[in-house]
């Protein structure tokens, strides 16, 4: 038999071992997207760093720290996670901060962004030391969702008004426009990117750096890469700035599955799949924007409804057409389980929380962390 072959059984059946439901990372689909993080450093300038906001499962950080330039934060907890766990640059955000998260952050963190003048001049003088900036709200943005658009109506995200932010230019170093949300449309990007330049022009022009914060699906596999450092790379020279990008979900994309197993299947006109897992519980975005996860199965003529096992009604991943033909024990592999989900996962119900499994580039499936009867009775009181 062939050598590789036999390995590849071997660990698969490793695997069919570690008992469900459980996060799998693999590495080698995650340093697909890393090195496309690290090629546009490299032919644009722009520094990347991570969103915890949207993964923070530090047992991957060495390998992420290779290729990306550090941590970017909401919270205290966040920023000491980055700080502890990443190193690198760690910058903090908080659309509001608390006197005790200043003086948790003050010490760690290289830069801190303040979300309203109000706040910046409240705590000014504790952290003129860092590097400061300032989030601006353009007015403009990309969002299928409005739940997640910055600039969505009545947003208390970032500061509108073009004099104040003239009025504090001599007080910080740096600006952020954090005005996207899984945007693949390089079009848009650039056409934005164009009316920030001249609406904001006389304060660009009198900062050291500027964050365009995350959601650009820039690792995509159809995305116009070369066109996208090309812009960057213009604007960064036309206004003499280092830029960042914020990159969650563009980090991580395909590279973390939810692995579950059938328990029950059940008819109700339609045939339901119940699994050891909930949207509830271990994918809430699913649940948060109504829709459907995306499975890792060959597409067919069976049709299923996949649910979860908590007691909401609700609690559907959604409907598919498999080849498979499922039965109580068939394993069900959702997609893209990386961004906003270990981040939010819960003990609704009680039920079983996920394990965490990271699968190294050199094949082997490490277990990193069991959740257990005790980590549940930990989180009540």
């Amino acid at each position: 038999m062939d050598v590789e072959l036999l390995l590849k059984e071997i660990k698969m059946s490793v695997e069919t071992k570690i008992e469900t439901p459980y996060y799998l990372i693999d590495e080698e689909n995650l340093l697909k997207n890393l090195r496309r993080i690290e090629y546009l450093r490299n032919h644009s300038g722009v520094k990347s760093v991570l969103a915890l906001k949207c993964f923070s499962t530090w047992s991957i950080f060495d390998l992420m720290s290779k290729y990306m330039d550090g941590t970017t934060s909401s919270s205290l907890y966040e920023t000491k996670l980055g700080y502890e766990k990443f190193g690198k640059e760690t910058h903090a955000f908080s659309v509001a901060y608390s006197n005790d998260d200043i003086s948790g952050l003050k010490g760690i963190c290289g830069k801190i962004i303040f979300n309203s003048l109000s706040q910046l001049r409240m705590f000014y003088k504790k952290v003129k030391h860092i590097k400061i900036g300032l989030r601006v709200n353009p007015g403009i943005s990309y969002s299928h969702f409005d739940l997640a658009d910055p600039a969505r109506k009545y947003s208390r995200l970032g500061v509108i008004s073009k004099e104040d932010v003239m009025s504090v230019l001599d007080d910080i170093s740096g600006l952020m426009f954090h005005y996207n949300c899984e945007n693949d449309d390089f079009e848009n990007f650039s056409d934005t990117l164009d009316k920030i330049s001249m609406k904001y022009e006389k304060a660009l022009n009198r900062v050291e750096w500027v964050s365009f914060g995350g959601g650009v699906c820039f690792t995509k596999d159809d995305y116009p890469l070369d066109k996208f450092c090309r812009k960057l790379k213009s604007f960064s020279e036309k206004y003499k700035v280092q830029i960042y990008l914020e990159p969650g979900e563009a980090a991580i994309t395909e590279s973390c599955e939810l692995v579950t197993t059938v328990l029950d299947i059940v008819k109700n006109v339609k045939t339901i799949a119940i699994v050891d897992a909930s949207i509830e519980a271990h994918m809430l975005d699913l649940l948060t924007y109504r829709i459907a996860g995306k499975i890792n199965a060959e597409i067919g003529e069976n049709e299923y409804i996949i649910a979860g096992s908590s007691c909401l009604a609700g609690d559907v991943f959604g409907e598919y057409k498999i080849r498979d033909n499922l039965k109580v024990g068939s394993k069900i592999r959702f997609a893209n389980a990386g961004g906003y989900t270990m981040v939010k996962k819960n003990w609704f119900n009680g039920l079983k929380m996920p394990s965490i499994v990271i699968k190294r580039l050199n094949g082997n499936l490490e277990i990193v962390k069991n959740f257990l009867y005790k980590d549940f009775l930990d989180s009540l009181s």
